[in-house]
């Protein structure tokens, strides 16, 4: 099961929480196989700008002769770098921004994850004027005397039999 990092905007949530982040906490495959652009797509430019600087460094050490080892190294080492801490960058960056960290859920994949948070969130209803009806029971238009109170021996209004 995965943990998912649950984050609020910085102005709280909307009413619909549309905005409300989940990052999972976990290996990533898309950022152990394209490092540089998933940290350009979660918005981690200096991250991406030191990724890309290894890669060529370490694409250029493979083209030289005796440094193959070296150079495959330090392009492993960017891309499980980059798929074990990404999302940790990411979270750190969001939170950086002014996000709010909400909680902590285990879930097996992301809408099992939402649906539990949401779970635990009430809608916000808006408040419904409820008036009270008229409960005076008018009374009945026969009155008739041979008939006392409600019917099969139920106790009335007034306490009596």
């Amino acid at each position: 099961m995965a943990s998912y990092l649950i984050l609020t905007p910085p102005g709280g949530p909307d009413k619909n929480q549309a905005r409300t982040r989940f990052i999972r906490d976990g290996f990533s495959w898309m950022a152990f196989l394209f490092p540089t652009l998933w940290m350009l797509f979660h918005r981690l430019w200096l991250q991406a700008i030191a990724a890309f600087l290894l890669q060529s460094i370490g694409w250029e050490l493979i083209h030289r002769p005796g440094f193959f080892a070296a150079g495959l190294a330090i392009l492993l080492g960017v891309h499980i770098l980059a798929a074990l801490e990404g999302s940790h960058a990411a979270y750190r960056n969001l939170v950086a921004g002014g996000w709010r960290t909400e909680g902590l859920v285990s879930a097996p994949n992301l809408a099992t994850a939402e649906e539990i948070h949401f779970s635990d969130i009430e809608p916000k209803a808006e408040e419904e004027n409820i008036r009270s009806n008229n409960w005076d029971i008018p009374s009945s238009p026969n009155n008739n005397s041979s008939r006392g109170g409600p019917g099969f021996g139920l106790p009335g209004y007034d306490g009596g039999r």
